[in-house]
């Protein structure tokens, strides 16, 4: 993992600075509680300078009122998350950090690491806060989520008996995944991050990082779920599912770079109209009937059961700890509040 580690902890509270300020706020000082532990309003006016740094200058009140209640959201619920790992005795020891910020400084020299943080406004000590929360919330998804996740070889026949026909196919097909990052800063967008590019600059800088962090062997599918912003396959990780080849014909040149990647090949950053992605080659599959004693097949079989069992599982146990949790949101309340004076 490299430098990008950076973008993966874009939607974490600095934490070193919110344990810090837990018991001295005011009630006015309070934009919500969780289970009684505050988020001040100071707490939230960092977070959201670091998410909207460049891009919110120009907007509304009311457009700044919706992205501070989004960043807020996000805070809230990796709040309510830590509080868990914090239960259940699974934060990050002082070895597991100091053992992952060796590996992300890795490729750096101490000149550059410290350039991006200054590019970032973070300083080391909140960005070692920041790794050892996102490392405590990794083990927390490990050990209620994906420790539980299994798939036998009766869920693969069964899928296989009732999607045959899928695997019949009349061309060469290519399955591909892809990381978006719009231009934008489309407010609908949604990922397990809520990190949307506000924009060209900042979708600049977010596709570079995430492509960093690729090269540094993070998972493709979890960098998607986390950032990428097609709302229709960052939930599967990515997945665009199986493509003709014939799906390719009216763009020639992207079509020359996917029949010239390998499986498991990543492409370049790519740019459009709306912005950048990666793409990558999953799988090449030739044209007929393929069959389930393929391993193709089953491990096609295997990862589309599995990443759908890990996203119900995700979003499940997001609801649940949500539900347990006692939230104060103060902030949407005076906004809500202001709201029903100003019509009266």
């Amino acid at each position: 993992m490299g430098w990008s580690m950076l973008i993966r902890l874009g939607c974490v509270v600095l934490a070193s600075a919110l344990l810090l300020s837990c018991g001295r706020g005011t009630s006015t000082d309070v934009a919500a509680t969780v289970n009684g532990r505050p988020i001040t309003y100071a707490d939230l006016d960092r977070m959201f300078k670091t998410r909207m740094v460049a891009g919110a200058e120009n907007a509304s009140d009311d457009q700044v009122q919706i992205q501070r209640l989004d960043v807020l959201r996000t805070m809230i619920d990796n709040e309510i998350m830590l509080q868990r790992a914090e239960k259940m005795g699974l934060m990050a020891t002082d070895s597991e950090l100091e053992s992952k910020l060796t590996e992300i400084k890795s490729p750096y020299t101490k000149e550059e690491f410290d350039r991006q943080l200054k590019s970032r406004n973070v300083t080391l000590e909140e960005f070692r806060a920041q790794l050892r929360r996102d490392l405590s919330l990794q083990k927390l998804i490990n050990k209620d989520i994906t420790s539980k996740i299994n798939i036998t070889d009766a869920d693969v026949s069964n899928f296989y008996a009732a999607n045959k026909k899928s695997f019949d196919f009349p061309e060469p097909r290519l399955h591909l995944a892809q990381i978006v990052v719009t231009s934008t800063g489309d407010s609908a967008v949604r990922n397990l991050k809520n990190d949307k590019a506000q924009n060209d600059e900042q979708a600049k800088r977010k596709i570079a990082s995430i492509e960093a962090h690729l090269k540094q062997g993070e998972d493709f599918a979890s960098l998607a779920q986390n950032y990428s912003e097609d709302q229709n396959t960052a939930p599967s990780g990515g997945d665009l599912g199986a493509l003709g080849e014939s799906a390719f014909e009216n763009n020639p040149d992207l079509k020359k770079l996917v029949l010239g990647m390998n499986a498991g090949e990543i492409s370049p950053i790519l740019h459009n109209q709306d912005g950048y992605r990666i793409l990558k080659m999953i799988s090449k599959e030739p044209a007929g009937q393929h069959e389930l004693s393929d391993p193709r097949v089953q491990q096609q079989i295997r990862e589309i059961l599995l990443n759908r069992k890990d996203q119900l599982l995700k979003f499940a146990y997001s609801e649940v700890a949500r539900n347990e949790a006692k939230v104060v949101n103060n902030l949407a309340k005076k906004v809500a509040d202001s709201m029903g004076k100003s019509g009266k």
